[in-house]
């Protein structure tokens, strides 16, 4: 498994010195000199996406609690837990246990309720992330920004996530992972899994509830997980704007959707090195004629992540330290 991370690693900082080898680095240069103070903004649109994520999960955690000390907590968690997914391949799973841990150890949450919350949270933004996508990749298309080839790329590998994602969301809904666990524990070699059938039952339970339960919170959720993406279209339009080369907001979640799509496509390379610069670089060039301009909108991406990196990795290292915090009771 570490060869690979490092064979992917390897793969995506091979991918980035063929793109840098065949831009004009001056050019870019020069687009980054129009930046200043204006990465100010980008930061603060950046950090308003976090906290329409953090809310959208503080709203999917049962009971729910009306306390911006606990919004304030879980907005901690959520930063050293996106920071941990930033330097980790796999979808950007990593961080999850260790938001649960920090979870538990420092709100109070048992085991339980916040991996549910976790997990319907996760499925909130891609079931957001795909609505996005749709938009942003019919706007592509109907301006015909893409070549047909890379169009129809892009088309199967939205497939590919929306059914991959309706797919998790049904067995979420329907209690598979109950009745499977149920089933093979009557089998002579599963008799040791009904030791933990109850948990799994009683997570699925907490699933169906968040899901069931209250479907104007769950909603809310989606419509603030939907905002989160939208910001990122956002964030490029204004650096592009800051560049002296402004777009479209259509054109912005054109770029958005297209880099977003890409990523997910790469989950395996760590942080999307590589992928996220060749994206913007592909899709850029068609809209403002500028493959240089596609890299230096990447390189503001990638600083802004170093800095929430940084940023996280600080309140990881905070919380190592004892900390009051707030009950969950």
């Amino acid at each position: 498994m570490k060869a690979l991370r490092i064979l992917f690693l390897l793969l995506g900082l091979a991918l980035l010195t063929a793109i840098v080898v065949k831009t004009d680095l001056t050019a870019v240069a020069a687009h980054m000199e129009h930046l200043q103070w204006g990465l100010l903004a980008v930061l603060g649109v950046y950090m308003a996406a976090f906290l329409a994520d953090t809310l959208s999960w503080q709203y999917l955690i049962r009971p729910f609690r009306r306390s911006w000390t606990w919004f304030y907590a879980l907005w901690k968690v959520r930063m050293v837990g996106a920071a941990v997914n930033r330097v980790t391949p796999f979808v950007g799973l990593a961080g999850e246990p260790v938001k649960a841990v920090l979870m538990k150890r420092f709100l109070g949450l048992d085991y339980r309720e916040g991996v549910a919350s976790l997990v319907v949270a996760k499925t909130a933004n891609l079931i957001a992330l795909v609505v996005f996508l749709c938009g942003g990749l019919a706007l592509t298309i109907a301006y015909g920004y893409l070549s047909p080839a890379y169009e129809l790329a892009a088309a199967i590998g939205l497939a590919v996530l929306i059914v991959g994602i309706a797919a998790v969301f049904a067995v979420q809904r329907l209690k598979v992972t109950s009745a499977v666990w149920e089933w093979l524990s009557r089998r002579r070699f599963g008799r040791r899994m009904a030791e933990v059938l109850h948990h799994i039952q009683d997570l699925d339970n907490r699933l169906v509830e968040s899901y069931a339960g209250d479907h104007g919170k769950f909603t809310l959720a989606l419509a603030l997980t939907f905002i989160n993406w939208v910001l990122g279209a956002v964030e490029l339009y204004l650096i592009l704007w800051f560049f002296g080369h402004p777009v479209s907001m259509a054109e912005a979640w054109c770029i958005e959707a297209v880099v977003e799509l890409v990523r997910a496509g790469a989950f395996f390379i760590p942080a999307g090195i590589g992928v996220q610069e060749g994206a913007m670089v592909l899709i850029i060039t068609p809209i403002t004629g500028q493959p240089s301009l596609g890299l230096a909108v990447a390189l503001v991406r990638r600083l802004r992540e170093i800095i929430w990196i940084v940023w996280g990795f600080l309140i990881a290292w905070r919380y190592s330290i004892p900390i009051e915090h707030t009950p969950a009771k």
